[in-house]
């Protein structure tokens, strides 16, 4: 065999390898056809095929067999889809769906360019020589990591995964996949403070439905079903869809949880992030049971706007001075009122303290700030504010610095704290 011609041959190879709709057509092939690995995301699978493309073109190139560094790429993707919980029979069943429509194109092309066909069976030999290096190491590989993942402590995996699935774009989009989290309906994430046991014991029971870790000091589980929690003492929040879903909902006994969503694998950074705006809010207006994120809309976005709560109280900053040793009381009754829809009577049962005392404290408080809180922007600001105020003052240690808020921007700023 003449060396041009081998390399008209690696030519045709390389012209249908960088062909722009191969790859894309190969992908949709292997997910249409592969079931357990059509659930991973596309550009993964187009990845680890572009890869293993290029290493055989290059390996035709050179009529050799394949290198350590390409059989160091092989092992990398069975650890991985070994994690993503891919058995290797649908590993070799993605590859072989690839190599058939690569090289039934290859057998087209050359037809049209005048390439013998002899030659192109000896490069398809040269193919399968380098291909079953390639799969001997690929199977020995999924089965050390399948292994070595067996003898792993269940929560040291979980905790490991769900850090991944909190992460968000595509390495949960990947993390779900091993986790084997179906996500057709979408995932919820629920958040709980540390302690609530009956909460956590329920969400572990769920092992099939549920994954459960403590991450970053937080009670945190991710559930492909909405929670439908029974209160029993202390709160969490959930993000993730409604409360009541197709194919019903994921008992969780113990506790009081706040839902949203429900979220794609990709979107579980930002469910996060609701499910603890949630809890904050449940948390501030001593809400037991179920709270999705949706019904505490305005206590959530004000707990995530610390920069806001900076500006609200540098505005009012006059009037707490203004008010004196008598700021903490009026911010107290102003929020209680408020809370207890303007209701005087049953602020003042909270508070301990006669009705005329409360409805003298909120006219002090608008007097001081200017703000109406009986118009109902007013009122949002005046309890956003009240709110700030109290958050600062309980946060210090021994009160207010020089007769204000401590600093320009409290800390405890959206942190709601229960008067």
């Amino acid at each position: 065999m003449r060396r041009e011609d081998w390399g008209g041959v690696v030519d045709l190879i390389e012209r249908v390898v960088g062909e722009e709709d191969l790859l894309a057509s190969v992908v949709g092939g292997v997910r249409a056809t592969v079931r357990e690995v059509a659930v991973l995301p596309a550009a993964d699978i187009a990845g680890h095929t572009r890869a293993l493309l290029a290493a055989a073109t290059r390996a035709l190139a050179a009529g050799r067999g394949p290198t350590e560094a390409e059989l160091s790429f092989v092992e990398e993707l069975a650890h991985t889809r070994a994690r993503q919980g891919v058995p290797i029979e649908a590993v070799l069943g993605a590859i072989h769906v690839a190599e058939r429509a690569i090289w039934s194109r290859a057998r087209d092309t050359a037809a049209g360019s005048g390439i013998d066909a002899g030659l192109l069976l000896d490069a398809r030999e040269l193919y399968d020589d380098w291909a079953e290096a390639v799969r001997a190491r690929l199977i020995r590989a999924h089965r050390e990591a399948v292994a070595a993942g067996s003898h792993a402590p269940a929560a040291e995996r979980d905790l490991t995964v769900l850090r991944r699935l909190l992460v968000g774009g595509s390495a949960a989009g990947l993390a779900a996949a091993e986790a084997g989290l179906p996500v057709g309906g979408g995932l919820w994430v629920l958040v709980a403070r540390p302690g609530e046991h009956g909460l956590e014991q329920s969400l572990r029971e769920q092992a099939a439905q549920a994954l459960v870790a403590h991450v970053d000091g937080l009670l945190v589980a991710v559930l492909t079903r909405a929670p439908a929690v029974r209160a029993a003492g202390g709160t969490a929040g959930v993000a993730g869809g409604t409360a009541g879903v197709a194919g019903g909902t994921a008992g969780v006994a113990g506790g009081t949880a706040g839902v949203a969503g429900p979220a794609e694998p990709e979107e579980l950074s930002g469910a996060r992030r609701l499910a603890l705006a949630a809890l904050t809010a449940a948390e501030s207006t001593g809400r037991t049971g179920a709270v999705h994120v949706a019904d505490v809309a305005v206590l959530a976005a004000v707990a995530d706007r610390a920069d806001l709560a900076a500006m609200l109280t540098d505005r009012h900053r006059a009037a707490w001075t203004a008010l004196g040793a008598q700021a903490r009381p009026v911010a107290l009754a102003v929020r209680a009122w408020l809370e207890a829809g303007r209701e005087v009577g049953a602020a003042a049962g909270r508070l301990f303290v006669h009705p005329n005392t409360v409805r003298n404290r909120v006219q002090r408080f608008a007097e001081a700030t200017g703000i109406d809180p009986f118009d109902t922007f007013g009122a949002m600001n005046a309890w956003w504010l009240c709110c700030t105020w109290l958050a600062a003052v309980e946060g210090a240690p021994a009160g207010p610095a020089s007769g204000s808020p401590a600093g320009t921007g409290p800390s405890g700023a959206g942190s709601f704290p229960r008067g």
